[in-house]
């Protein structure tokens, strides 16, 4: 049909298209794209984004997340989501109260809902439960050296781009808790220490909460530093030339920032107890249990309020101990957050 077209209207008509999509390049030039909207005091800059997303079971979602603190390594996030949680509904959606729970040393993000009843547990329903990955040996640490050698920045990637993703994007609040244990347990400290005002309560079960406390305990943490054939110097550097930074990352050197908050700690002593084969022993729990007793004695030197202890004994480092102690302590977790524990269920 065109073959019947004059050839100036040709001309016309390419001249027009010509005009039409230089005005359309310059329009989208000046619109910005849809993006969820900035909280206050947050910047544009580049931070972890969420590459994939995937629902694992009921209420449970795992976030893939790309993060420039881990140097642009993806690891994942799961997510226990309380009923009516909804993020993608802009419009009417929740932020809700937010439980972070941290996995310990050798485990990962799967841990809690792999070897404990936390998707099962009702009190649950009304919070967002969020369990990160930490890496195997990760320490809930900034390696002292992540700026030069590439190592990673779990503490900044939790922190600030977990956190700051997780409330613009997928319903969490900024009414915070954190629990954890063994390695979680020290991140649960330390992150409640080191990060004022940012969470409300926190629980530590067999948490290594005074790594400093003697050789023997100095000698274990650099074991598991050592892990998977790691420099065991690359975490907090050395604990002579760089004690600082090892005391910055000590709960018992951070007691004071501890006061004005709820604390739960609990250990047992190492010994075979009720949850335990017969003849169970472990040195690593015993370790544990005379730094929690150093803690709780250093917070009630420095005048914290809040504390609740549980030294329960014969007990060694297993699930079943960590599974009663969520339960113990959530009350006390729940109620920091204002949500009732018990919904009638």
């Amino acid at each position: 049909m065109s073959a019947n077209v004059p050839a100036v209207l040709i001309s016309l008509r390419t001249r027009t298209l010509l005009v039409l999509s230089v005005l359309l390049s310059v329009l989208l030039a000046t619109v910005t794209p849809t993006a969820p909207a900035l909280a206050a005091g947050e910047t544009s800059t580049p931070g972890a984004e969420v590459v994939a997303v995937t629902q694992v079971a009921e209420r449970q979602v795992d976030l893939t997340v790309r993060s420039p603190a881990l140097g642009g390594r993806t690891v994942n996030v799961r997510l226990l989501t309380p009923d009516g949680w909804n993020p993608h509904d802009r419009r009417h959606r929740q932020h809700w109260p937010t439980l972070w729970l941290l996995h310990g040393c050798c485990g990962d993000y799967t841990s809690w809902t792999a070897m404990t009843d936390v998707a099962e547990t009702e009190s649950l329903r009304d919070v967002l439960v969020v369990m990160p990955e930490a890496g195997w040996n990760g320490w809930y640490s900034d390696w002292w050296n992540h700026g030069e050698g590439g190592d990673p920045a779990w503490e900044t990637f939790h922190t600030v781009e977990l956190r700051r993703l997780l409330e613009r994007d997928w319903g969490a609040g900024d009414n915070r808790v954190v629990a954890g244990l063994s390695m979680g347990g020290q991140g649960a400290l330390l992150y409640a220490a080191r990060h004022p005002g940012m969470f409300k309560a926190t629980a530590a079960y067999s948490g290594s909460a005074h790594p400093l406390l003697n050789d023997e305990s100095v000698n274990r943490i650099l074991g598991f530093f050592a892990g998977q054939n790691n420099d065991p110097l690359r975490v907090w550097g050395d604990p002579i030339a760089q004690r600082r930074i090892w005391e910055a990352h000590d709960p018992f050197h951070l007691a004071k920032r501890l006061r004005s908050i709820p604390v739960y700690l609990s250990c047992g002593d190492g010994t075979a107890g009720p949850l335990d084969q017969p003849g169970s022993t472990s040195a690593l729990e015993a370790d544990f249990n005379r730094q929690n007793h150093a803690l709780a004695a250093e917070l009630k030197r420095v005048g914290a309020r809040h504390v609740t202890t549980n030294f329960y004994g014969p007990g060694t480092h297993a699930w079943p101990y960590w599974e009663r102690e969520l339960h113990a302590s959530l009350p006390m977790l729940l109620s920091a957050l204002g949500v009732e524990g018990d919904r009638g269920r």
